[in-house]
């Protein structure tokens, strides 16, 4: 037969190329063999566990990330601001209607204070959940990215082992600065007594102080470098008033100041700020210059200065026009010694100077 005699049908059909079957592990996973059935390529469906699902693993992360940070961020806040708000549990209303106005004043059960305290607590804690939980958000997109998390996680144990060490100070400033604000000892615009700084909170934060003292001088104090504490606007203060009356009759004295004491508790300007009327408690100590007599007084802590300024005024003017002041300095003259005879070297005091 000559070849060249052959004819080729041209409807006669090729064989098709046979499309590739995936591996046996990819039929033995049920997503990877439902992938394969649905597209057809053996490829796409091998690899659709990195293409499909850990991206979206990924996204799953972090959006269940955001929404666990916003859920947390919004349960902070809500705590926040029924703090700062300072209502009244129902229990204690009943118990809060029979204190008197000054005395609810003074104790400060919900301060203005507060809602600067419960802010900066929600501002920390706010922070510490966003970092906790894209902490772990990162951790686990990381996972799922196939990183070895062994060797980072312990590189980033030393790490913060060597900043642990080499910043001490700092942490130590901000542990007691958290525990300064959970505790509530003190906050913007008490008076405190820090030790070498005394004067009125301008400013607290977590790792610094800040006081200005009564010549004007600003103090700043790191919160770990703070052994104790003197809160003198806390709750209620005691106003303690030593008089001296010399060796004048002690009844005369005592009635006297006991007169003044009980008009600066009528007084309508300064009775908003008194707990507890003035109360002469009698003598407190005798001197070689005679008696003192010791009066108090409980107020709020924002009116002990003025009461106790107004306390000393009055008393003193007591004293003065009842006489005693008078014989006070009359006791207090001495007579001057004699001056001795000319010529005593003995002594060393005559002679010509």
């Amino acid at each position: 037969m000559n070849p060249a005699s052959l004819t080729i049908d041209p409807f006669l059909a090729l064989p098709a190329e046979e499309t590739p079957a995936p591996s046996q592990s990819c039929r033995d996973d049920l997503f990877c063999e439902q992938m394969w059935k649905l597209t057809d390529s053996a490829w796409f469906a091998e690899s659709s566990y990195y293409v499909l699902v850990k991206p979206l693993r990924i996204v799953v992360i972090f959006l269940i990330a955001v929404l666990l940070r916003y859920l947390l961020h919004r349960t902070i806040n809500r705590l926040v601001r029924s703090t700062s708000e300072g209502a009244v549990p129902t229990v204690l209303k009943p118990l809060r209607e029979r204190i008197p106005t000054a005395a609810i004043d003074a104790t400060a059960i919900f301060p203005e204070r507060r809602r600067q305290r419960a802010e900066a607590i929600g501002s920390v804690l706010r922070s510490l959940v966003t970092a906790v939980v894209f902490s772990i958000a990162v951790l686990l997109i990381l996972s799922e990215l196939s990183f070895d998390l062994a060797p980072l996680l312990a590189s980033a144990g030393i790490a913060g082992l060597a900043i642990g060490f080499g910043a001490q100070t700092l942490v130590k400033d901000l542990l007691a600065g958290l525990f300064m604000l959970l505790e509530d000892q003190y906050g913007v615009g008490d008076t405190v007594d820090l030790g070498e700084a005394t004067g009125t909170v301008e400013a607290v934060g977590l790792r610094i102080t800040t006081v200005r003292d009564v010549r004007g001088v600003l103090w700043y104090i790191r919160n770990g470098e703070i052994i104790r504490v003197g809160n003198k606007s806390q709750g209620w203060a005691m106003v303690v008033v030593d008089m001296p009356i010399g060796f004048t009759g002690t009844e005369e004295a005592t009635a006297v100041l006991r007169t003044a004491a009980e008009s600066v508790a009528v007084d309508p300007e300064l009775a908003p700020s008194i707990v507890e009327p003035p109360e002469v408690l009698g003598v407190e100590t005798v001197t070689v210059d005679g008696a003192v007599i010791r009066t108090v007084a409980k107020t709020t802590a924002d009116g002990q200065f003025s009461v106790g300024r107004e306390l000393r005024r009055r008393l003193a003017e007591a004293l003065e026009n009842s006489g005693i002041t008078a014989r006070i300095a009359a006791a207090r003259m001495f007579p001057r010694p004699a001056a001795p005879p000319e010529g005593d070297g003995g002594t060393g005091q005559g002679g010509a100077t």
